[in-house]
């Protein structure tokens, strides 16, 4: 089973600490698996974590966090050489793919010589549900501010481009991101963007944005648009996804 046409959830948000385990999926995960429409089994996850270099203290987090929800995950890493022979047939197996936030300009170079970015374009057009948080949301879009580069805030815009949309991630907690976002799109360095809170997600069917979604109450999503000289910023009200209980 896969989703019904091209499905992407871009996100800040997904993970939170656990009871017995360090990290465990939350509601943002789950409802990337739902988009899948996978059921009757165990849904496959695949969780990619170039973005923090295949740390693998995180992937044997991911794993054990799968474990707990009942997914099968299985980790793609490509330092120092990708971990499986066909990248493609693995991503393709997928219900869902699950980027990790971290270095978006590194996940891109990395991906890009491996021909990742090829495959991930393949996977979404054949209903593999494309997912993450943070850089594993900007990946997806045109591009937005990152501090891939240091600590100052500075704009990418090379991402893949699957969505043609700017994107801004982090925006209640890194008071950085929301005015670099705001003169980016007032200058045409990026085009409308699409920026999300803390624990918010967006969905998207092809290209066009269908729904807010978050595991977080009071969070929200905004749509960032260029007017004259200046933007207009639109918030979006999230739904409310159940919470889910360990």
């Amino acid at each position: 089973m896969t989703a019904p046409e091209p499905t992407i959830l871009a996100t800040s948000g997904g993970h939170r600490a656990g009871g017995r385990t360090r990290v465990v999926f939350d509601a943002l995960v789950h409802h990337a698996v739902d988009l899948s429409g996978a059921h009757g089994r165990r849904p496959r996850v695949m969780y990619i974590g170039t973005a923090i270099g295949d740390a693998e203290h995180f992937t044997a987090r991911m794993t054990e966090a799968a474990r707990v929800a009942g997914f099968d995950l299985t980790p793609l890493h490509l330092f120092p050489m990708p971990n499986v022979a066909d990248i493609e047939g693995a991503v393709l197996e997928q219900d869902v793919v699950w980027v990790m936030g971290g270095s978006v300009a590194n996940l891109l170079a990395v991906w890009r010589v491996h021909g990742l970015d090829r495959v991930l374009r393949r996977a979404w057009r054949a209903g593999v549900v494309l997912s993450g948080v943070s850089a594993g949301s900007l990946c997806w879009f045109r591009g937005g501010a990152t501090d891939s580069f240091g600590p100052r805030l500075r704009p990418l815009t090379d991402a893949l481009g699957f969505l043609p949309y700017g994107n801004g991630v982090h925006y209640d907690v890194d008071e950085g991101r929301r005015p670099l976002t705001h003169r980016l799109v007032a200058d045409g360095t990026l085009p409308t963007a699409h920026c999300t809170d803390d624990g918010v997600g967006l969905v998207y069917r092809g290209t066009e944005l269908v729904e807010a979604v978050t595991e977080t109450p009071g969070k929200g999503a905004y749509l960032v648009r260029r007017e004259g000289d200046g933007v207009v910023e639109e918030r979006v009200e999230p739904r409310r996804l159940p919470a889910v209980r360990y």
